[in-house]
């Protein structure tokens, strides 16, 4: 395997790309969306994009904001399960839309659906987020950052 790029040396020839991601997702006006909901938002898609240091890190933050690791252990399974709220199920199916978008039909009946449960703000912000973790996952997994795991 050739040496890629390192996160130090990403991060000190493009010393900006940290602030912009993370401005992507910054509302004008605060959060509409719950911590634990963005925190499975940005772990789904990173299960997709099958990037393994953001599922590392985005399941260790989870974890800290008190989610359970029971539903974090069968997050790829939501649609079947009913330990997800109707808000949480919006969430990811509007993660996942996005994140497949090319092999997904976003049709009218699914953006009034996501707008019905998030409104305007709440649609924008979560199409926001989904769109930086979906940024952060193609920079980790073509440069092959590797998470911190103990074995």
């Amino acid at each position: 395997m050739n040496k890629r790029i390192t996160q130090s040396e990403l991060y000190s020839e493009y010393p900006h790309i940290l602030e912009h991601l993370t401005g992507l997702a910054k509302p004008l006006h605060g959060s509409t969306l719950s911590h634990k909901l963005i925190h499975l938002v940005t772990l789904r898609a990173s299960q997709i994009n099958q990037c393994g240091f953001c599922q590392h890190m985005h399941a260790e933050e989870a974890r800290e904001a008190g989610e359970n690791q029971e539903r974090l252990d069968v997050l790829s399974a939501w649609r079947e399960l009913h330990c997800f709220t109707p808000e949480e199920r919006a969430a990811l199916e509007w993660t996942e839309a996005l994140t497949l978008i090319r092999t997904s039909t976003i049709t009218d009946e699914t953006y009034s659906r996501i707008e019905g449960v998030f409104g305007k703000q709440g649609l924008i912000e979560l199409t926001s987020i989904i769109l930086q973790i979906n940024s952060w996952n193609r920079i980790s997994v073509s440069l092959q950052f590797q998470p911190s795991i103990k074995y």
